[in-house]
This record gives structure tokens, C-alpha cells and sequence, in this order.
């Protein structure tokens, strides 16, 4: 268990030994020890590991480290007594005080053999002990158990350079071999909590409906001149980042774009708010801010008397999104996102659309009622600008109609799908002669259109 814990609040790691994949190279020394890569260290040897098996003694099959996601340090003990973790911290601050924190598993399953008893010992680099802790024998469980460890420091006057020692006090031979792992050290001090007005401590709400939420910090006695930093974290607290002028116990957070923020507050002594190793922090408080759904009820749209036409409304594809029409007169359905409308005159439509977070969004089209359909029978398209083009108003391809001119032979002078019916009278960049062609309009459901167009070349 540990001991002698920090009683306020802990900044974050400032000295963090985990062993990584088991790969990389580390700056501790194990004075008599030897580094083995072999797969069962014996008395006096140890190795960085991701697993470790029983090896045939009676030790426990060690599947991970401390967290579940890397390698740890096995140590088989010498037989004699002695330090076998050295390791020179650097860059901490002074008048400080840090929890240092560490996990160890007694490896060994069988209660009769020796079990690991150790020591774990801050000193000045001139071998001062700052402070230290002794575990007394570590129990023995039927499960491989990590078990931590740990105390806390303080540093003097500038006193920025310390050193850890962790040292066997039983000896080796019969039991006596261990797992170490997540050595810590975190800057400790008085107590720091944050929260917001209005019992907001956790928001979530939608992007549209925010409002202004004042945070509070608090800290108890203990610093001489303490200075204040608020922090945001965008990627679940993995690092970070100062926000610029929120520098007192308060800060008002406004509305922001849509993401998952997390705040807290950090304090250090004035003149050190700027070195993270002397800083600590509050608790968390959390803004989830939910983006409305990305919609468009689409382009207005026209159709004939008689005939519908289909909305053409959208959405981001997000499931579970709900859609409404309104008013629901005339629609095929008005809970999907592209019915079909009839109505007898012009009528206007909202699409509203709700997703999974209960995010609203709305948007509006407008659908124009015709008798029928005007198609022009002669253009002159001659560069005067007037009546240059052949156009067909009120022709909506968004439908699926298709629009084709074809000349005497039944060549396919001009094609247009999806886009505006407008022809120049040209076909593959040259000018048709003047005559009669023949055009065609089809429309998706199978109705056709069909007349004589006459060009005209003055």
C-alpha cells in the first residue's frame, strides 16, 4: 500500500519510468546487477519485459505490466542485499514537494519463500535523504497483484537534481524476485479545485444553445504568492494547452465550436508558472459541445399540375437521424428526407432534422405549381443576344429528366441530364445549319415529351 500520500492536489507526472514496449533505453543503473535478454533472469539479473512465465519455478506468469500496455523491469534478487535501481531526476523545482510513487508484484506464489522487502529513498545529489519509505515484507497472493508504493518529498533551495534509490533489503536465492513498474514523481500541494456556476461541472449541450459558463477556482493556504493558469484539453487529457489571459481563479468560458473540452486550473509559486514541473492542477471539468446535424432541404423545385415532384433534401448521413416536414401537406411521407410533393399551388416546405444528440437543424424550399410546360419552338442563334439560346423554363432536371435535340438523321446533336437545358446551336464546337430538328424530354417516371425545334441563322 502506499504511505505518506499527498493530501492536496498532484500536478501532473514530472518523472514517469514505465519501460515502454521494452525497446528503449533507459538511464538507470542496477549497481551488481546484469541485464539479461534472456527469458528467465537468475539470481542478480534483470530484464525489461513485456511477459514473463513461470520458468518452471514457482513464480507467477506476469501477462502485463501495470497499465496492460507495455513492458515492466523483472528483477531475479542478488544474493546479497543492495540497491538495485539508481536513477538521476532532473529539472524539478525548488521548495517543491512530489509525490514519488511506484508499482511492485511480488512474482513468487509459494508463502514459505522469500518474499521482497524494499526500501525507496529520495536524496540530494550529496546523498542527503529527503525522504524514504520501506515496504516490509510484500505479501504473497494466489494472483499476480500489482501492488503501489510510495511517499512524498520536498526539495530545498535550489535544489533541482535529485536522486532515486531502490534498494533489495532481503537477500536472494530462495524467492525473492519482483516486478517494478510506473515509477512517478508529481508535484504536490494544497488543495486546488475548480467548479462552475450553476452546478455546470459537466455540459453537454448542443452547439446552438450554449451559453457562457464562469468557472471557480480554489486553493488552499500554502503558496507564498501563488499564480493562477487555466488549461484545455481537446484530446481527452492528453496534453494541455495554456489558454492566453486566463490567468486568476476565474474564467468564463464562451461559446465555442462544436468538440469534447476539458479545464482545469494549474497554480505554481509567481515566477514558476511557467515550468510544468512546478505547477499543480485541479480537478477536470468537461464541455461536450454537439454539432447540429449538417442539412439542406435542397433546391426549390417545379413541377406541373397534375404531376409530382420529389424534394430533394439531405442530410451528413449520420444514423439515426430523424426528419420531419412541415407542414406535412402533400408529401408522400414527411419523415424521410426526400418525399414526394403535390400540392396545387406554391407551397413552401422546413425540413427539420434531429440527430442521435438531440441537435436540431432546419432548412427551407419552396416548390412552384405550373399548368404545363413551355417549350420553345425557334431560336436564333446568331451572337446578337437575343434569342441566342434555346432554354426551357421552369424545366427542373434535378428530377431525372433528360432533354435531347436530334437532327434529321436522328443524331444526337444535344444531351443534357442533371444540369440546365440551354443549347447554343452548336455540336462538338461547330454551328448546326439552320433547319428543323426534332427534341425530346424525358421525364423519370416514363412520361415523354416530344416536338419540332426550328433553328434559325439570319
Amino acid at each position: 500500500m502506499i504511505a505518506q500520500l499527498c493530501t492536496g492536489s498532484l500536478g501532473d507526472p514530472v518523472v514517469k519510468i514505465d519501460f515502454g514496449n521494452g525497446a528503449a533505453n533507459y538511464s538507470f543503473t542496477a549497481p551488481g546487477y546484469r541485464l539479461t535478454t534472456g527469458s528467465c533472469p537468475n539470481d542478480g539479473e534483470y530484464s525489461i519485459t513485456t511477459f514473463q512465465s513461470n520458468c518452471g519455478r514457482q513464480w507467477h506468469s506476469v501477462a502485463a505490466d501495470h497499465t496492460g500496455g507495455g513492458a515492466f523491469m523483472m528483477v531475479n534478487a542478488s544474493n546479497t542485499p543492495g540497491d538495485f535501481f539508481l536513477q538521476t531526476v532532473t529539472n524539478l523545482c525548488p521548495n517543491t514537494t512530489y509525490e514519488f510513487s511506484a508499482w511492485v508484484l511480488n512474482v513468487v506464489n509459494n508463502p514459505a519463500l522469500i518474499k521482497p522487502n524494499l526500501t525507496f529513498r529520495v536524496e540530494s545529489t550529496a546523498g542527503a535523504v529527503l525522504n524514504q519509505y520501506s515496504t516490509g515484507d510484500i505479501g504473497v497472493f494466489s494472483q499476480p497483484i500489482w501492488e503501489p508504493f510510495g511517499f512524498y518529498f520536498t526539495t530545498g533551495a535550489g535544489t533541482t537534481t535529485v536522486v532515486l534509490r531502490i534498494t533489495n533489503n532481503a537477500p536472494g536465492g530462495m524467492g525473492n524476485d519482483l516486478a517494478l513498474d510506473d515509477i512517478q514523481f508529481r508535484p504536490c500541494g494544497p488543495t486546488l479545485r475548480s467548479a462552475a456556476s450553476g452546478g455546470m461541472d459537466t455540459v453537454r449541450v448542443c452547439e446552438d444553445i450554449q451559453i457562457p459558463v464562469l468557472y471557480q477556482g480554489n486553493l488552499s493556504t500554502g503558496f507564498t504568492l501563488p499564480a493562477y493558469q487555466w488549461q484545455v484539453s481537446t484530446d481527452t487529457a492528453r496534453t494541455w494547452n495554456d489558454i492566453p489571459g486566463a490567468n486568476t481563479l476565474q474564467y468564463l468560458r464562451t461559446p465555442s465550436v462544436p468538440g469534447h473540452f476539458l479545464y482545469r486550473l494549474t497554480v505554481a509559486e509567481n515566477g514558476s508558472l511557467g515550468i510544468s514541473s512546478c505547477r499543480i492542477a485541479s480537478n477536470i471539468l468537461l464541455a461536450d459541445i454537439y454539432p447540429k446535424p449538417a442539412i439542406s432541404a435542397g433546391p426549390d423545385r417545379t413541377k406541373f399540375a397534375g404531376r409530382p415532384v420529389q424534394l430533394l433534401g439531405s442530410s451528413d448521413g449520420a444514423a439515426n437521424n430523424q426528419f420531419e416536414w412541415a407542414p406535412p401537406l402533400y408529401l408522400s411521407d414527411a419523415t424521410i428526407v426526400a418525399p414526394l410533393s403535390d400540392p396545387p399551388q406554391l407551397q413552401s416546405y422546413v425540413l427539420k432534422v434531429t440527430n442521435s444528440r438531440g441537435c436540431i437543424s432546419r432548412d427551407t424550399v419552396s416548390v412552384n405549381v405550373i399548368d404545363k410546360l413551355y417549350v420553345p419552338t425557334a431560336f436564333t442563334p446568331n451572337g446578337d443576344g437575343k434569342n441566342d439560346r434555346w432554354s426551357i423554363p421552369n424545366l427542373d432536371l434535378a428530377d431525372g429528366a433528360l432533354v435531347q435535340v436530334f437532327d434529321r438523321a436522328g443524331q444526337v446533336v444535344f444531351n443534357a441530364a442533371n444540369s440546365s437545358a440551354s443549347w447554343d446551336g452548336n455540336y462538338q464546337g461547330l454551328p448546326l445549319p439552320t433547319g428543323v430538328y426534332i427534341y425530346l424530354i424525358r421525364f423519370r417516371d416514363g412520361f415523354i415529351m416530344k416536338g419540332q425545334l426550328t433553328l434559325i441563322r439570319k
